[in-house]
């Protein structure tokens, strides 16, 4: 077995042995269904269209998510091909949730989660703070759940960051200077 599969699978093993009871086992679920097809992000970034003061944020939000999907999960995971943690072996406690479909790397809740906190993050920092403990709690459900080894939740969550990154920057350079002060874009929201 190759050192990173050791260690994801170690990192498993310890989450597995400590982090199982009762309340974890039902809480994580739950946490992981909201991050389902980015749902709780795009619901956020939809709601924030609609307030002046956060409509860059939603849309930046948006524009991330969806860059994300099409890298992450068009791209990258259809040329990586890994198998998912429960497909290499049996675990000690069954999956809590319906096993999901395709590969593993990179991990699209954690891509899209961190895209939408950091988007937001970089207009709204208190916000963005929140979002950042909410990614963290649905990446680290990924894990919990045994559907995604660390190393993808590691790499989605990079991926999402630096998109978010990108996204906000080519706004700032590109489009921000387009309107005056006060206008649409600037300024004003």
């Amino acid at each position: 077995m190759d050192p990173i599969l050791s260690l994801d699978f170690q990192v498993l093993g310890f989450v597995e042995r400590h982090f199982h009871n009762p309340v974890t086992d039902t809480l994580f679920p739950l946490v992981t269904y909201m991050g389902e097809l980015g749902a709780c992000w795009i619901f956020l970034a939809l709601v924030l269209l609609f307030m002046k003061k956060y409509r860059r944020a939603g849309a930046l939000m948006l524009i991330a998510m969806a860059l994300g999907a099409l890298l992450g999960e068009g791209l990258i995971k259809n040329l990586v091909c890994r198998p998912r943690p429960f497909q290499y072996l049996d675990t000690v406690y069954p999956l809590l949730i319906a096993p999901p479909s395709g590969y593993s790397f990179p991990s699209g809740h954690s891509c899209a989660s961190f895209a939408a906190a950091t988007a937001l993050f970089l207009q709204h920092k208190k916000a963005g703070a929140l979002a950042f403990a909410l990614a963290a709690l649905i990446a680290f459900s990924r894990v919990f759940l045994f559907v995604h080894f660390p190393t993808d939740i590691l790499a989605g969550a990079l991926l999402g960051v630096l998109l978010a990154a990108a996204v906000t920057f080519l706004y700032n350079r590109f489009f921000l200077p387009r309107w005056p002060a006060g206008q649409p874009g600037r300024g004003s929201e």
